[in-house]
Formats: structure tokens, C-alpha cells, sequence
């Protein structure tokens, strides 16, 4: 079900995170958005304006040391028609060293009545170990 739409809009998403392109990145996210982050055990739910506050604020630290972001497409799960589920594992690499922990993003992406793929919600896991990215397992 994954279609060339979708293929070339989750590899502009990845471009503008890798970028970190804030005024690009609004036009990927759906006004409608909603997400729900668990950090240090703590669950933290937010919409469109919090996860612009958020991304603008990861994008600046990304940008203020030259650091750059270590984005990885996990899976790709059609959910239904017009949704579609990427899992992406993302970290930063600064000053050369990949941190040891990552975060897991369960983004869903959803193709409106204009045909334009939207991102509508997230279910981000924050602090995963690194190594627990080559226990992955989908059947």
C-alpha cells in the first residue's frame, strides 16, 4: 500500500528534520496533530503548537554546535486506505560520537482530501539504548 506519495514525502520529512528546517516542517505536520511522548518514565501528551515549540527548540540545539541528526527508517506499516505508520529511530551525533540513546517515533502519516500526505500523530519513546535498536522484531 505504500505509494511513490508517500515515499517522496517521508523523504522530504527526513531531508527537513535532517536539515532542521522548522518553516518546512510546518507544512508537513497537520494542524490537527496530536502525540503522546513517554521520557524517563514520565507520559507527556501535546498538539501542533507544543510539538513546534519542541521540534524548534531540538532544531536550534542541532544547529548551535554544528551537531547533526542520525535518522533511521525502522518499518513502514500501511495502517489503513489512506494511513500510514513510519517508524523512526532518530539521535544526535555531536562532535562526532553518536549518543547512546535514541528515540523511537511511531509517526502516522495520513493523505487528506487535497491528496497531501499529513503527519497526525506520534508515539515517541524517548531514552532508548542504542543497542536495543538490533533487538528489533517484527513477524
Amino acid at each position: 500500500m505504500e505509494d511513490g506519495s508517500f515515499r517522496k514525502v517521508l523523504n522530504s520529512y527526513l531531508d527537513v528534520w535532517r536539515n532542521s528546517s522548522l518553516t518546512e516542517l510546518k507544512d508537513i505536520i497537520s494542524k490537527d496533530y496530536k502525540a503522546r511522548e513517554i521520557s524517563n518514565g514520565e507520559l507527556v501528551d501535546f498538539g501542533y503548537e507544543e510539538a513546534i515549540t519542541g521540534w524548534e527548540q531540538g532544531f536550534n540545539f542541532a544547529k548551535q554546535e554544528d551537531n547533526k541528526w542520525d535518522l533511521n527508517e525502522e518499518a513502514i506499516i500501511p495502517l489503513r486506505q489512506d494511513e500510514i505508520m513510519a517508524i523512526l529511530s532518530a539521535t544526535l551525533i555531536i562532535d562526532g560520537k553518536k549518543l547512546e540513546n535514541v528515540s523511537l517515533f511511531f509517526q502516522t502519516f495520513k493523505r487528506n482530501e487535497n491528496n497531501d500526505w499529513k503527519l497526525i500523530r506520534s508515539y515517541i519513546e524517548a531514552g532508548v539504548p542504542n543497542a536495543n535498536l538490533k533487538k528489533l522484531q517484527f513477524n
